[in-house]
């Protein structure tokens, strides 16, 4: 089966959590990197991961033969926050491993808010969060596999939500309501649960397999140069 660029990233990410937990060498990492964008099938990318741990019960794994691609980290329990968030005249934000509560109340007025659900943890398969914004917007940011809802209210404002919902019917909710009023409520969907963007990671390897193809060069030439004296 051929492996798709998500696939590819997706190994790239398991390879940088080995990198920082030390289970392989920068040198070893760029070279397995390089592999991972060389890749063209499933039985390619498999060896590269194949000796790298697997969090045990995860299920995350893309469909394919034996290719593991699974961080072997323990997760913090998330932090347990106030149901409510109020932004007037100011800013306010929710981030992180955070527990989502059944109902969340957003308050903004002449001011910003910005919800990341991407890393949290929603206490139960459904919630609502209702949105009442006055002058002001609100950014989310959703992760893959969780089902939008909208069904707010917008006076001279505007909200949008995305519509590539996941087609599993046993999918967590996330259920938006409210009034927006001059203002404006905006949901998206981020595939990336990274704080670093996914073309400036690609850029990072590519600078990092690039050095090691400039040091490879120059180890060559020192023997060419060793050998001719």
């Amino acid at each position: 089966m051929r492996a798709s660029d998500a696939d590819r990233d997706r190994v790239a990410d398991q390879l940088r959590e080995a990198l920082a937990e030390g289970r392989l060498t920068p040198e070893e990492h760029a070279e397995r990197v390089e592999r991972v964008y060389a890749a063209k099938t499933y039985a390619e990318l498999a060896p590269i991961v194949q000796d790298l741990p697997v969090e045990e019960g995860s299920s995350t794994a893309p469909p394919g033969p034996g290719v593991r691609l699974h961080k072997d980290t323990s997760l913090p329990a998330p932090s347990r926050q106030s149901a409510n968030i109020v932004a007037i005249f100011g800013g306010a934000e929710r981030k992180g491993r955070w527990l989502v509560e059944p109902q969340t109340g957003v308050l903004v007025a002449f001011g910003g808010a910005e919800l990341d659900f991407r890393r949290a943890v929603l206490s139960q398969r459904e919630v609502t969060v209702n949105i009442v914004c006055l002058f002001g917007g609100v950014e989310v940011k959703v992760p893959e596999g969780v089902r939008i809802v909208g069904s707010g209210v917008a006076i001279f404002g505007g909200n949008t939500v995305p519509s590539d919902d996941p087609l599993d019917p046993d999918a967590p909710v996330i259920r938006f309501t409210g009034l927006t009023l001059f203002g404006g409520v905006d949901v998206k969907r981020v595939k990336d649960t990274s704080d670093l963007d996914r073309q400036e990671l690609r850029r990072r390897e590519r600078e990092l397999r690039q050095a090691r193809r400039e040091i490879r060069r120059q180890s060559r030439g020192r023997r060419r140069d060793h050998d001719t004296s």
